[in-house]
């Protein structure tokens, strides 16, 4: 299918230009002018979306579930396309694109089918008890109900799946909420070309045009005014800890709060058990980098940080690393700021208390080479900032003593989105004391594996406690992350014709 990049808004079915305008930065190929949003485009795609929910909101599952189908069919159908210009914008591979938009058609099918099985609506009923002594009871129904318009911000790493039609915007649109979405700058092409995907479906399944609106670039002041809009009544972000954190304090300041569903950060900690170390530590020296280097090291769940206990088994590890890394070339990052950010990152990490650097080489360009620290228990103890992420191709290995201080180091880690343990059978012990630890603090709790490749399904998790993510009872990935656009409405005495479906 044939596509043209227009560089303009989708405002309520409307291709919208502004005043002033960018100039996208491709990793390769010809960059495109792209109208920069203001909050006059937000306000304007707020109250059609606020329209859009007077008849979306109350619209049927089969209704929203043959919308969702069609928007995947659509962006199926601009496949090749997407893959093109994603691969421009991005520098990430094609088969990685491609990958990337079955999840996200993948994703749209699985909330189609979902909503139609109509168990997220929790339905309830206790039905009225008129003698009931010393009371009587009403009769009470219970229901989730969509909450109303939704913001979302798309994602620089995952320029299809989490961002203009990811999850997010899946999980709110099957719930029945309209969507704004603030497009990334690092993809504003891609993003375009599927925006006109989901205005083709809008058009052939009949919804109000004010379901879906992309407004394009802007500075902070457009983010600004999309949180606080009153109408908007929740928010879904994927980025960096500092814009989430500045984004989640104005839903908070806010004259009525809205909740901000934000993932934000994680380093995803490994715990390498003696007994597994014994037996297979090269073995997961040399998986652990594979895992770390996929996509430059440019996923949320990216492993950066390897617990073992010191010695010889530590050094077999530690070696398998090495040498996996050491035959890794340089990447190409998504955009030239992440890049930067990389290289301040391993400047940061390789000045920290008691680190040494085992390898790595800095890039003065858009790619990333990567880079291996190690550093002992107590020092990584001592010193917070080590756990700050570094989104890239970066690992530190932490040398812990004992097991006491395996457990010492997983009782002081921040909130996750992941942990891992290897373990055999003789760590069984040593498994019993940390998992209750880990547990408490990552929303994924892996054994024997890596934790890069979130599955899209009923039982993912894709979220954890603070800072990887600003709620520990929600999931940006699997079905239940469509609780994120919901609320209970308790029906009391109410006649089921005026009830919704």
């Amino acid at each position: 299918m044939k596509t043209v990049i227009t560089g303009m808004h989708l405002i309520a079915g409307n291709w919208t230009r502004g005043e002033q305008t960018f100039s996208s930065e491709p990793a390769h190929g010809p960059s495109h002018e792209f109208a920069v949003g203001t909050p006059a485009h937000v306000n304007a795609a707020v109250e059609a979306a606020e329209d859009a929910f007077e008849s979306y909101g109350w619209s049927s599952r089969e209704d929203r579930a043959r919308f969702l189908n069609a928007i995947a069919d659509e962006i199926d159908a601009r496949g090749v396309a997407i893959t093109e210009i994603g691969s421009q914008e991005t520098g990430l591979p094609e088969a990685r694109l491609q990958g990337e938009r079955g999840r996200t058609v993948g994703q749209l099918r699985l909330f189609a089918e979902h909503i139609l099985k109509g168990d997220y609506l929790d339905l309830r009923h206790d039905p009225a008890l008129p003698d009931r002594e010393p009371l009587p009871r009403p009769d009470l129904r219970l229901i989730q109900r969509p909450l109303g318009p939704v913001a979302v911000f798309g994602a620089s790493n995952f320029p299809l799946a989490f961002s203009v039609a990811g999850g997010d915007t899946a999980s709110a649109l099957a719930a029945g909420c309209p969507v704004v979405v603030k497009g990334h700058s690092a993809h504003p092409g891609t993003g375009e070309i599927v925006a006109q995907a989901i205005e083709v479906a809008i058009k052939s399944t009949g919804m109000h045009p004010g379901v879906f609106s992309l407004v394009q670039g802007g500075k902070r002041d457009v983010g600004t005014s999309l949180v606080q809009h009153p109408l908007i009544r929740a928010v879904g972000f994927t980025g960096s800890l500092g814009g989430g954190r500045a984004l989640f304090d104005l839903c908070a300041q806010r004259q009525e709060p809205i909740p901000f569903f934000g993932e934000l950060g994680s380093v995803n900690p490994m715990f390498l058990l003696p007994a597994a170390t014994a037996a297979r530590g090269g073995e997961i020296g040399t998986a652990w980098c594979g895992s770390l280097t996929m996509g430059a090291g440019q996923f949320c769940t990216n492993p950066g940080i390897a617990v073992v206990i010191d010695g010889p088994d530590a050094d077999t590890f530690q070696s398998a690393a090495e040498a996996a890394l050491g035959a890794v070339g340089e990447q190409v990052m998504l955009t030239d700021g992440i890049a930067d950010a990389y290289r301040k990152g391993t400047t940061r990490i390789a000045e920290g208390t008691g680190v040494r650097q085992v390898i790595g080489t800095s890039c003065d360009t858009r790619h990333a080479a990567p880079y291996l620290f190690t550093v002992s228990g107590d020092d990584w103890l001592a010193d917070e900032a080590l756990q700050e992420e570094v989104f890239g191709p970066l690992g530190i290995v932490v040398r812990v003593r004992d097991v006491d201080q395996m457990l010492r180091i997983a009782k002081s880690i921040q909130g996750q989105l992941t942990c891992t343990i290897h373990h055999d059978g003789e760590d069984k012990a040593v498994v019993q004391k940390l998992l209750p630890v880990l547990e408490r603090k990552a929303g994924r709790l892996l054994a024997n594996s890596f934790p890069t490749g979130v599955e899209v399904c009923d039982s993912m998790v894709h979220g954890g406690p603070y800072p990887a993510s600003t709620n520990f009872g929600a999931t940006s990935v699997g079905t239940m992350s469509i609780r994120r656009f919901l609320r209970p409405v308790c029906y009391q005495s109410i006649p089921t014709e005026f009830l919704p479906e």
